[in-house]
């Protein structure tokens, strides 16, 4: 007896088609950009150190919400 296996591509098509896109956080806006601007004032700094290099800008950054909680006190 063969049992038919469900067509896992069409689950996955239906799947995908009710996720939509996501709202990108602060912390993704944040870092799309800020890295663009590390790479181009360093470009022999490999990915890995821009992306530490522009994390660390975070933390003082306007745009993270923990530094805006803080000015409004």
């Amino acid at each position: 007896m063969i049992l038919s296996q469900p067509d896992t591509t069409k689950m996955a098509k239906e799947k995908s088609e009710k996720k939509g896109t996501r709202k990108l956080s602060p912390y993704n806006k944040f870092m799309k950009t800020e890295l663009q601007k590390v790479k181009e004032k360093n470009s022999s700094l490999s990915h890995k150190d821009a992306f530490k290099l522009a994390a660390s800008n975070w933390k003082t950054s306007p745009d993270n919400p923990i530094n805006s909680k803080e000015k409004a006190k």
